[in-house]
């Protein structure tokens, strides 16, 4: 079964998500759309698929069965609903959407349309990632007190000035936080569970002509009773690869982009030092640390093949709409609570 996609939006990280349409099990890039016709064939001609001038033209094709939405953060909003009330199933690039609120509509429609919806979070996919979630799961870590991720990444001032979205509340929705950590983000919630209160600094340290955070720091209190804190920016360079910390009574574990650079446990297993040789030296790119195209794609191609078997066989992607709305309600708690200056309870 060939399920054909159709992409909504054709800047960077839409050829991340041709090439992993590409190499997907069941897909088909079939069209794109873009506002700007002339970029639309440019990509079409690229990817090999077909321009369509109209979104309405594109939802209209009975070959496309399913969209990706590739628009700016803060413009998924209206594409993803319109997607859903064309009976197409919708994934959305990260984030789903830059307010709970706007996350709650697409979640809504897609519901009452009876159509998936799917977010790409790809470093869910990743092995050393899976590793750590297992050995979460498998209490391998005894009582666990603390939980953290770090971001600490480079972007120059031409990238913010490469768009007039990017560095805005209204189609970045966020700086540091919600356009680069926002899959650290998710990362963490993942693997430690909900968060019970949050308390937050933020500020623009280095950049011009931004609206929005360069840097942020967030103490935050899990609802298990650990601690933790996320620290994100766009300030240091050379940037470094981006970091989740787990530890507790009987172990620790350090994850950097796709490598495990610590893994120690009170009680080892036969497989624990196996695990530390295979899962050292995964990384192959910058991880986005300094270079945002700087990046693989055979994440998105999981996340894909996931979505496109959640159609097929009519189960529900491990990353769904509920999934994907997780990180975006703490992150939109952090700004609260570095505007307000107080404690934010989720």
């Amino acid at each position: 079964m060939t399920i054909g996609i159709g992409i909504i939006g054709v800047g960077m990280i839409s050829n991340f998500h041709a090439k992993a349409i590409a190499d997907s099990q069941n897909g088909k890039l079939v069209g794109c759309f873009n506002r700007n016709f002339a970029r639309a064939q440019e990509f079409a001609a690229k990817h090999g698929c077909r321009a369509f001038e109209t979104l309405d033209e594109m939802l209209a094709d009975p070959e496309i069965q399913t969209v990706s939405i590739c628009t700016p953060s803060g413009a998924h909003l209206e594409p993803a609903i319109a997607a859903a009330q064309a009976g197409k199933h919708v994934m959305v690039e990260k984030p789903l959407e830059v307010t709970v609120e706007k996350c709650d509509q697409i979640i809504a429609a897609c519901k009452a349309a009876g159509v998936k919806l799917g977010v790409t979070f790809q470093s869910r996919f990743h092995e050393s990632s899976r590793l750590m979630k297992q050995a979460v799961d498998d209490g391998r870590f005894g009582k666990i007190t603390l939980g953290d991720t770090y971001v600490k990444w480079y972007r120059s001032q031409e990238y913010y000035d490469s768009g007039a979205w990017r560095g805005t509340w209204e189609l970045d929705g966020g700086g540091a936080l919600m356009n680069q950590a926002v899959h650290s983000v998710d990362l963490l919630l993942w693997l430690m569970g909900p968060v019970k209160r949050v308390s937050a600094m933020m500020g623009t340290m280095t950049h011009e002509r931004i609206e929005v955070e360069d840097t942020v720091v967030a103490n935050i209190e899990f609802e298990n009773g650990a601690f933790g804190v996320i620290e994100a920016t766009t300030t240091t360079f050379p940037g470094a690869l981006k970091r989740v910390e787990i530890g507790g009574s009987e172990g620790s574990a350090v994850l950097e982009e796709e490598d495990l650079t610590q893994w120690t446990f009170e009680k080892e297993t036969d497989e624990d030092d196996a695990i530390r040789q295979r899962m050292a030296g995964k990384t192959e790119t910058g991880g986005g640390a300094a270079d945002p195209a700087a990046i693989g794609h055979h994440g998105h191609t999981a996340v894909f093949n996931d979505f496109l078997n959640a159609i097929a066989s009519g189960d529900q992607p491990q990353i769904d709409g509920s999934e994907g709305r997780r990180s975006i309600e703490l992150i939109c708690a952090i700004y609260e609570s570095a505007r307000s200056g107080k404690t934010v309870s989720l």
